[in-house]
């Protein structure tokens, strides 16, 4: 069965498959929210209630695991993801430049993801390469010494 919403399509059998797996199972909900982030990029609405449901456990309980670690997103992601970081080395290099530039081509905002679901961009506090600031990382890539005319090309690259 298969519902659409946010303009995907989220395919329940995948989601009860993950489920099913810790069904009876304690002190697994992270392990379940990552996997279901895993599969959906995203933990959608439709699937909290059945997770919980599923491990016995109150909504709020799930909602409070989804809010407090940054790393669950409760809307749909871009394929690519984008941190620009802002950290002491990144900022005093000129880091709010290299954003506004991400910001301008892409059309969007820190936190925001492009309508066509191609790039989600974030800000981070420190990507630990202060050697390269300022930095920008798109999925797993780094890209260092970093300036706003070189963000376009970059971006290029991934579609």
């Amino acid at each position: 069965m298969k519902e659409t919403i946010e303009s995907q399509t989220l395919d329940l059998t995948k989601l009860d498959k993950i489920v099913s797996k810790y069904k009876g199972q304690e002190g697994v909900l992270i392990s379940v929210l990552q996997e279901v982030q895993a599969e959906f990029g995203w933990v959608p609405r439709e699937a909290i209630k059945r997770i919980a449901d599923a491990l016995t456990v109150s909504l709020g309980q799930v909602y409070g695991v989804l809010t407090f670690y940054a790393q669950f997103y409760l809307t749909p992601r871009g394929r690519n993801t984008i941190r620009v970081c802002r950290g002491t080395a990144c900022h005093v290099r000129g880091t709010n430049a290299n954003l506004r530039a991400v910001e301008r081509i892409l059309g969007i905002k820190e936190g925001e993801t492009t309508g066509d679901f191609k790039f989600s961009l974030e800000t981070v506090a420190c990507l630990g390469t202060c050697f390269l600031a300022p930095v920008m990382m798109v999925n797993h890539n780094y890209y260092g010494k970093l300036a706003p005319g070189k963000v376009e090309p970059i971006l290029k690259q991934y579609g």
